[in-house]
């Protein structure tokens, strides 16, 4: 599974109630969240469309929501790449099939630059910048979680058989 976008470049600590607001977390409509997606930054939802998301350290820190990476994925984020993430985050994004990367390099990437994610070979290749970055690829379990587009896609995909 590759995933190939520009960057959208973010700091440290990027937290759920930036991410997504807890005023609309009343709704389960992931297209609803997604319209507002970072909108205390004043960022346009629908630039997210096709973007890589690459940031500092403890990206998703905060409430342990799961709409922030369902947010995010809606709106049409391909990858979250960070030097770290909170780890509850990390699992909810991976539960909803959001690639959520590890890797300190890609913190050389500036906004707009043309990232090749390739999850399976753990490599991130900067296009623009001419760098390669390596990552800890994910088990075979996790890639099956997000080929198959979230944690109960792939129950439902291995209980229809």
């Amino acid at each position: 599974m590759r995933v190939v976008g520009r960057v959208l470049r973010m700091g440290d600590h990027v937290d759920t109630d930036v991410i997504i607001p807890g005023r609309y977390l009343r709704t389960a409509d992931p297209a609803s969240l997604a319209t507002h997606v970072f909108e205390p930054l004043g960022l346009d939802p629908a630039d997210l469309a096709g973007r890589i998301i690459v940031a500092g350290r403890n990206f998703g820190c905060g409430s342990s929501r799961e709409q922030a990476p369902l947010a995010l994925k809606s709106a049409g984020v391909g990858c979250i790449v960070a030097e770290s993430f909170a780890r509850i985050f990390f699992r909810n994004a991976i539960n909803v099939g959001l690639p959520a990367v590890e890797c300190v390099r890609a913190g050389s990437a500036d906004d707009g630059d043309e990232l090749l994610v390739d999850l399976r070979a753990g490599r991130i290749e900067n296009r623009t910048r001419g760098w390669v970055s390596a990552f800890e690829p994910y088990p075979d379990f996790v890639m099956e979680i997000l080929e198959a587009g979230g944690l109960i896609n792939r129950y439902r995909r291995g209980r229809d058989g």
